[in-house]
């Protein structure tokens, strides 16, 4: 056995480069070869009895000082002191310092000891004692290496700061990183204070319904398709339980509950990641004000549990949360932030020209009635104006054409018994009074079937014969309520990005090679264009002079990332390198061409020097190139895609 200084752990002060950490990667290996020969490998280990943690000893010293304990932990620190050394042990409350001398673990064990690394998972047995300089600390008398790390942590200096590998490697970040530990600790805080209030408080009931089904039904989204091989038939991952969990009402089970993860095969940012965790909830004899209570309730009490008080601080902003919420109606909203007035307008007719006169795309709102111009103008201009909606609000008023499920107000058959919650200007909740009856049921399922027929909304709500004939058999008046557990949790716990509270969010894969040695990427699949059948557009007769023209600044540009932007058919938006230190943001109605993971590390073009434009909610900071024409009367379109060698900014003359 060998104890030459080369195998001495040393915590360096600088980031270590690619080349010395491969070296450290191999010594780590030859140790462990050295520890298997000699009969000592660490990987046969199989239990450790624990009998008290970090924290546990610190918080009640006085009562454990001079008393023998078990612990086991992750070594984070190792500092050697010729025949002493002082080593940081790290569990799951924390650290607590281990003072390791070779008289009282013997020789031949200290020598051993002196090869461990950083990142080696040990147990002890020891007294509990506090060192001279004060520091509550365990004598070790007894040492094993219980698993051999062969990887190299990062160093403590420098920290995990790549926010991508973070995500990646979540096992390293929640080692590295104790408030990301912390953050999903709260997370467990949260879920478990909301079933306890569903339960405990309303007397829901916790069911299970199915993640794989046949029809993708409960909400306007696009769905993630499989395919099951024994049945031979086209599976789709849900995108909502809401249709499940109703058929279970009317089963008799009167109150019931589902918290698990949906899936929705759309844009990816901040705040949205395809594989999200929902609460559902259905309450017999209940309506659209019972299910405002529960969410108010389930709210304030996770608030309460996890930081002591009904204040949410977020990214420097407050909400009180504390019940009751205001209430605000949709067509209300629209007036205040754009000022028109539905209420006086009555007609599709009168609704398109005003929603045009303010703005709107003509060719959209001509396809569109009164209420889906209403949704469509909340949601473009309300839903962003800053600080309009960090309520704690309820949005009240949905139009029919925008709630499929949901009861018609009594009072005026053009809305329905609907609301959103909505904190930060985040939707966090959706709820009806759920409709009941099968004929209207039916009739809505067919509108909305023959929109995705048509093309019209490829997020439509498909037909499903099986749930009408539920509502057939008899549903009582019922109130549904869906709460974004994620957005939620994000809000209570100050998390910037959904990334950072799900444990293991959805990333690229990444590429094998580093990006110097990567492939050229393959060329994008494109059909065979019969040129024959090609126009286009004639060129301008008016000359532009080249100082106009050299205004315009067009650049080549890397597109980082792509996504399609939520509710929205058209459009992707890129995260783009100009070039410069700051990322540029654009927007690009080319979705029904393209799919967003196909264009993720190519090489585009953009003018960069236009003003920012907002659509959707967010400026859109350029133009990419695209090429247009007419193929056999339909619209084609190519994006301008340049050679993988062109650097991110050069400039296009």
């Amino acid at each position: 056995m060998s104890t030459q200084d080369n195998n001495v752990n040393v915590q360096p002060e600088e980031e270590l480069s690619e080349e010395k950490l491969n070296e450290q990667r191999q010594i780590r290996r030859e140790k462990l070869k050295k520890l298997q020969e000699a009969g000592r490998n660490p990987f046969l280990q199989e239990t450790w009895d624990v009998t008290a943690h970090s924290m546990d000893i610190k918080d009640n010293f006085d009562a454990m000082e001079d008393q023998e304990v078990s612990c086991a932990g992750r070594i984070m620190a190792f500092r050697r002191m010729g025949k002493m050394a002082f080593i940081d042990i790290q569990d799951k409350q924390g650290r607590i310092q281990g003072v390791v001398k070779k008289d009282d673990i013997g020789s031949e064990e200290y020598d051993w000891f002196k090869t461990y690394d950083i990142g080696d998972i040990v147990g002890v047995e020891g007294i509990v004692f506090k060192t001279k300089a004060g520091e509550i600390s365990i004598q070790v008398k007894k040492l094993v290496l219980l698993s051999k790390s062969l990887q190299v942590l990062p160093n403590k200096w420098h920290g995990l700061k790549d926010q991508d590998i973070r995500y990646r490697q979540r096992y390293t970040d929640l080692i590295m990183n104790p408030e990301v530990r912390e953050m999903f600790i709260k997370r467990s805080v949260i879920i478990h204070e909301i079933k306890r209030v569903l339960e405990e408080d309303y007397g829901f009931l916790e069911v299970d319904t199915p993640i794989l089904t046949t029809i993708a039904g409960g909400a306007n989204a696009r769905p993630f398709n499989t395919h099951h091989n024994t049945l031979d038939i086209d599976m789709k991952l849900r995108i909502s339980n809401e249709l499940y969990l109703k058929r279970l009402i009317v089963g008799g089970l009167d109150r019931v509950y589902e918290m698990g993860k949906m899936f929705r095969n759309e844009g990816m940012d901040r705040n949205h990641n395809p594989e999200f965790t929902s609460m559902e909830c259905y309450m017999a004899y209940g309506n659209m004000e019972s299910v405002m209570d529960v969410t108010e309730q389930v709210v304030y009490k996770s608030a309460m549990a996890v930081n002591g008080s009904p204040i949410i601080k977020y990214q420097g902003k407050e909400f009180d949360v504390t019940p009751p919420w205001r209430r605000l109606n949709m067509a209300d909203a629209v007036r205040e932030i754009t000022g028109v007035d539905f209420s006086k307008i009555d007609t599709d007719e009168e609704a398109r020209a005003a929603a045009i006169k303010y703005g709107m795309d003509p060719e959209d709102a001509n396809k569109w009635t009164r209420g889906k111009i209403i949704a469509e103008m909340f949601e473009d201009y309300c839903e962003d104006v800053p600080g309009y909606l960090d309520g704690p609000v309820f949005i009240v008023g949905h139009p029919v054409e925008i709630s499929p499920l949901s009861k018609r107000d009594p009072e005026d058959p053009r809305i329905t018994r609907r609301f959103e919650a909505y904190i930060n200007g985040w939707e966090i909740a959706n709820a009806f009074s759920e409709l009941n009856d099968p004929i209207d049921q039916f009739e809505r399922f067919t509108a909305q079937q023959a929109q995705l027929d048509s093309g019209e909304d490829d997020e439509a709500h498909p037909m499903d014969m099986d749930f009408v004939n539920a509502l057939e058999v008899g549903l009582p008046p019922t109130g549904g309520l869906g709460v974004g557990i994620d957005r939620v949790i994000m809000l209570i716990t100050d998390a910037p990005s959904i990334r950072d509270i799900i444990l293991f969010p959805t990333m690229k894969p990444e590429k094998g090679d580093s990006p110097k040695k990567a492939a050229p990427q393959a060329p994008l699949k494109r059909e065979e264009i019969d040129f024959s059948k090609v126009k286009v557009e004639p060129l301008f007769e008016e000359d532009v002079d080249f100082d106009t023209f050299s205004k315009s600044d067009f650049r080549a540009v890397k597109i980082k990332e792509c996504e399609a932007v939520p509710k929205s058919k058209k459009l992707l938006k890129f995260v783009l390198d100009d070039g410069t230190d700051t990322d540029r943001i654009i927007l690009s109605g080319i979705h029904e061409y393209y799919e967003p993971e196909e264009l993720i590390g190519r090489t585009a073009i953009a003018i960069t020097n236009l003003p920012p434009r907002k659509m959707m909610g967010i400026d859109s900071c350029g133009m990419l190139i695209s090429a247009v024409y007419e193929n056999d009367g339909e619209e084609g379109l190519n994006l301008l895609i340049v050679d993988d060698q062109i650097p991110a900014g050069a400039k296009l003359y």
